[in-house]
């Protein structure tokens, strides 16, 4: 009888309660949105590099060590000799090892030195590999594979010519060794597409005719001398280390951390990253406070419209105490309307979530490379879902105990 009574009562009201439920949906599905990236964001953050076990390279922080190695961000301390290098690599519990080299530049973007095993041992998104979009792998000297930021930032194309720029900030320029664009990498949303990539041989190539961090004077040696010559690195930065077994994962740690010839670090990837993602989740709170304040304004603003209509039904409320209705059945009735509004706002919003996450999925990927997965409501959004529904009924106390103290004759009086 009850619920007729409030169904009844909304249906009567239905702009009024459908503007309600609208603002209460649309708050229910930015939560999810703004929880979902969140959680999509902090999914892909620990996915930039996967597969990788250990991560070596001079003796500093972890952080640091992560931030410049995989994100570009920062300097190294110092370098990890080619020695210790070829050392580190001939270990028994090592399977496979890849050098980086980092230092130099191309208008603003980094500049890594690797090998080709790189485009096979880097993973990312849990094991996903790097593919080309257009073009090829290395195959010159002084061929480069450019990520996909830089491409669309620098609209360049496969075979334009590059100049790869000494040191960060610098503008010195190795223009007499030109660099021409092989392949373009597809979208990962990783520090990749940010990254010009060449050969190890080629950042040695580059620095030939360098002494001091300075070109001698006069001194410019041909491409093709270039190429000829054995072009051993003396140092990387760097170097992403996978193992044979996870069992010796801890033991070659301590190993590297132990290094007799010169001060090393290895770290895990995984926890640097949890570390990493500790000192920036103050804006993940406030990212998550901002969206619930969202959602607990649309509840107010249904308090609000409760409060408004109490003074357009006190008649009703009045011929409802006349018919023998209790004042507990007043209250009940105001707190299941409120209840309802806020179940058939929450279930709308959790349909627009689901509807946007369809249409913004593959959009979101290309754009910023952050995966999004479409899968079945979890038990975190239902129980958003019901923490609206009960929050609603909270908020209609207020008003639903104003009406229980209205009185029959208060109801039945006309106002001028």
């Amino acid at each position: 009888m009850i619920l007729r009574l409030a169904l009844g009562s909304l249906m009567a009201r239905a702009l009024t309660v459908g503007m309600t439920m609208l603002a209460i949906a649309l708050s229910v599905a930015l939560f999810l949105g703004v929880e979902k990236v969140r959680t999509g964001a902090k999914a892909s953050f620990a996915d930039t590099i996967s597969g990788t076990d250990l991560i070596v390279g001079a003796r500093s922080g972890s952080v640091q060590l992560l931030l410049y190695s995989v994100f570009r961000i920062g300097n190294a301390t110092n370098n990890l000799t080619w020695e210790s290098y070829l050392d580190l690599a001939a270990r028994p519990e090592v399977e496979w090892i890849v050098p980086i080299s980092l230092g130099d530049s191309h208008r603003q973007f980094r500049v890594m030195g690797t090998t080709g095993a790189f485009f096979d041992r880097y993973k990312y998104r849990s094991g996903r590999s790097l593919a080309l979009a257009e073009g090829e792998v290395m195959d010159d000297l002084f061929d480069a594979i450019i990520g996909a930021d830089v491409a669309a930032a620098l609209n360049y194309e496969v075979g334009d010519p590059i100049v790869v720029a000494h040191g960060l900030a610098s503008f010195i320029e190795h223009d007499d060794q030109l660099f021409r664009v092989s392949g373009i990498l597809e979208k990962t949303g990783t520090p990749v597409d940010r990254t010009v990539i060449v050969s190890l041989q080629a950042i040695e190539a580059i620095h030939v005719d360098w002494r001091s961090g300075a070109q001698v004077p006069g001194q410019s040696t041909p491409a093709d001398a270039l190429r000829q010559m054995e072009l051993e690195p003396q140092a990387v930065t760097a170097a992403l280390i996978g193992v044979k077994s996870r069992l010796q994962i801890f033991g070659l740690q301590r190993a590297i951390n132990d290094y007799p010839s010169e001060p090393l670090l290895a770290i895990l990837p995984g926890v640097a990253l949890q570390e990493l993602w500790q000192i920036v989740g103050i804006a993940e709170t406030a990212l998550i406070a901002v969206s619930g304040m969202v959602v607990i304004t649309a509840l107010m603003g249904m308090m609000a419209t409760i409060f408004s209509s109490l003074n357009e039904r006190r008649r009703e409320m009045a011929i409802l105490r006349a018919m023998g209705a209790r004042p507990r059945v007043i209250l009940g009735l105001l707190v299941l309307e409120a209840a309802l509004m806020a179940a058939i706002g929450a279930v709308v919003g959790l349909g627009l979530f689901y509807a946007g996450l369809v249409v913004a999925q593959p959009l979101v990927d290309a754009a910023f490379g952050l995966w999004l997965p479409i899968e079945q409501p979890s038990m975190q959004e239902l129980w958003v879902v019901l923490a609206v529904v009960a929050a609603g009924a909270i908020v209609s106390l207020l008003p639903a105990f104003r009406a229980y103290r209205m009185s029959l004759a208060d109801g039945m009086m006309v106002r001028n």
